[in-house]
């Protein structure tokens, strides 16, 4: 089935879910609702949402990394969405996937599953957040450009190639959706906690490199001595 099957079709409650009225959770359960079944690409997942909803996207595709749950190659398709969606704003411009990433097909009963139990986290944020909190923080000049960066830097954090430890992507995504959140409530709070997740994740991937530098080290210093 198409988006736009899906969305002509049961278009009296996807428009209550997707409109501009709606909180931010309304949106996300409306695109989680309206997967196409079978499979779904990222282009499907981006119609559904709009061009002009970057933010809503990315509060969406950090969802599935906040639950325990393995569907291979998300954290690269959705990270590098997430990246794109990063480097637009920034540039001022709409949302742009290369046709590989676009048309990349996702499992939709699995992921659909991991969204909503991710959704809770969701709604827990959101009723945490508080629109115009420290507004200096989503303020203009080089406020922006410094939120939008920290966009970017947690996408490549997400597509870090730790995927299988734990946390590793959960962290990553925590300061996404913080970042999401706060900018779309204009909560300054809810951004700066963005930022210190990004922190977190830098320093947790640092002792795991650390570590792992650590424990190779002792296990080639145990075979040399003993050969």
């Amino acid at each position: 089935m198409s988006v736009d099957a899906v969305r002509g079709g049961e278009k009296g409650a996807s428009s209550k879910d997707l409109s501009q009225d709606a909180s931010l959770g309304e949106k996300i359960q409306g695109m989680i609702d309206h997967l196409p079944n079978g499979g779904v690409t990222l282009a499907e997942i981006r119609d559904l949402v709009g061009q002009d909803g970057m933010l809503v996207l990315t509060a969406f595709l950090t969802l599935v990394f906040l639950v325990p749950v393995s569907i291979p190659g998300v954290s690269t398709v959705f990270g590098a969405a997430i990246l794109l969606i990063g480097i637009c704003r920034l540039g001022g411009r709409n949302l742009w996937l290369p046709e590989r990433i676009a048309r990349k097909t996702l499992p939709t009963e699995k992921l659909r599953g991991a969204l909503r139990r991710g959704a809770q986290w969701l709604h827990s944020l959101e009723r945490l957040s508080r629109p115009h909190r420290m507004s200096w923080m989503v303020a203009s000049g080089a406020f922006p450009v410094v939120n939008n960066l920290a966009l970017v830097a947690g996408a490549v954090l997400l597509m870090a190639p730790f995927g299988l430890i734990p946390f590793s992507n959960t962290l990553p995504a925590l300061a996404l959706l913080f970042l999401s959140i706060g900018l779309l409530q204009r909560d300054g709070l809810c951004v700066l906690y963005g930022h210190l997740m990004n922190v977190a994740t830098v320093i947790y991937f640092a002792v795991l490199i650390l570590g792992g530098g650590v424990a190779l080290h002792e296990i080639f210093r145990h075979f040399s001595q003993g050969v």
